[in-house]
């Protein structure tokens, strides 16, 4: 028999595994047998306190029981106490009684340990009909949203990885209830699929909640001084890498997520109870032209005061007209005035030449992309100096290359 010795790390604990692996055909009252089931006991000792597995929810375990045995609701009403109690049992309004506890471990053979257990945080009142079945899970698995989350098939366990995802941004009270509050005056498209613009949001509130500023956020931060150095950093190359950094100095976490399909969204900006801001970018549109306005209309927002405790979330499709509200003219003006000088006028030249461009932006020291994006806006030209505006130059600095 081997030297066998207590499992302390984890290539103790592997090496065991395949150790176990190479006697499983020993025979019985062989060396090699006895040491088998030494290991056995090694190994599920480690796995028991480094992998433990939570006990299912009291209410999974219920209907999971009731699927197996083929019964419904009302078959289970003489344990729980009657209709009424089963549909506030189910629907997460009351709590299991011990005789109810008794009484299902009795008949439905339901260990009591899991039924004594605290049940799922139920949905708040304004979030009773959520369906986490529409949440586009499977095209967010692909881009990583649920990467940790030990889960099987996604599409089996939507509602066991949306509540993970929720917990990860910060609980129901962070939850960006984007998708089913009234949204006035938000640039958002009629077209847009709610669950997958929510599944979008939770990402960004997950991956700023986890990647926090070490520096204290204050809003008297926005200075004309503190936008100018902001926009000072699109000449660099890795200048949207730097503009994280830059914020990040600020309390700001700037994050940036893949676009779902049906969101049409460019960038949404967060304000959660603890006061953190969070600013997340789609990148949809891969150009440094878009990346700049869509980061500096989204600062606007905060610079503005446009976030509260009662609006701690504005999210935006710049491709919708600004007219959707003041607060959306003033963050488009702001973001205008930042990047440019008021007496921007290179699009009225009708003899304009690239070089003239690189010059101007030289000159006030931002990236020709800016400008050129400008000029594109303002003449609606969006193909006279596409050269300029940086296509391919911002998803690179931020995703892999699968998921770009």
């Amino acid at each position: 028999m081997n030297t066998l010795k207590v499992l302390r790390s984890e290539a103790d604990y592997r090496a065991a595994l395949a150790r176990f692996e190479g006697l499983l055909k020993a025979a019985k009252g062989t060396r090699g047998y006895d040491e088998r089931d030494v290991l056995a006991v090694l190994i599920e000792r480690y796995e028991d306190e480094h992998y433990p597995i939570d006990p299912p929810d009291p209410m999974e375990a219920i209907k999971f029981r009731m699927e197996q045995a083929g019964l419904s609701r009302k078959d289970i009403e003489p344990y729980l106490g009657g209709k009424s109690k089963v549909s506030e049992v189910f629907g997460g309004k009351r709590e299991l009684t011990l005789s109810a506890i008794r009484a299902l471990h009795r008949h439905l053979r339901i260990p009591a340990e899991v039924l004594i257990r605290k049940p799922q945080e139920p949905l708040p009142s304004s979030l009773a009909d959520l369906d986490f079945t529409r949440f586009p899970v499977k095209e967010m698995e692909r881009q990583g949203a649920f990467h940790g989350f030990d889960g099987g098939r996604i599409v089996d366990r939507a509602e066991e990885a949306i509540r993970w995802l929720i917990d990860r941004s910060g609980g129901f009270d962070a939850f960006p209830a984007v998708g089913f509050r009234k949204t006035e005056g938000m640039r958002m498209n009629a077209r847009l699929d709610r669950y997958a613009l929510c599944g979008w949001c939770l990402q960004a509130l997950a991956a700023g909640n986890e990647n926090r500023p070490t520096a204290a956020y204050t809003p008297e931060a926005f200075t004309k001084d503190f936008m100018r150095a902001l926009v000072s950093l699109s000449v660099l190359d890795d200048g949207p890498r730097n503009a994280q950094r830059f914020l990040a100095k600020a309390g700001i976490s700037l994050v940036a997520v893949p676009h779902l399909k049906h969101t049409y969204l460019d960038g949404a900006v967060f304000l959660p109870n603890d006061r953190h801001p969070i600013i997340g970018l789609s990148l949809r549109y891969d150009r440094l032209d878009n990346f700049w306005f869509v980061l500096l209309h989204e600062t606007a927002h905060l610079g503005l005061g446009h976030l509260s405790k009662k609006r701690p979330w504005i999210v935006d499709d710049l491709d919708v007209p600004q007219e959707t509200s003041v607060e959306e003219a003033n963050a488009d003006r702001f973001a205008r005035e930042s990047l440019l000088p008021d007496s921007f006028n290179l699009h009225r030249n009708k003899s304009l030449s690239a070089a003239e461009i690189l010059r101007y932006a030289t000159e006030k020291a931002v990236s020709p992309a800016i400008v050129a994006g400008r000029i594109q806006y303002e003449r609606k030209d969006f193909r006279t100096f596409a050269k300029l505006i940086g296509r391919g130059e911002v998803r690179k600095h931020f995703f892999s290359e699968t998921a770009r």
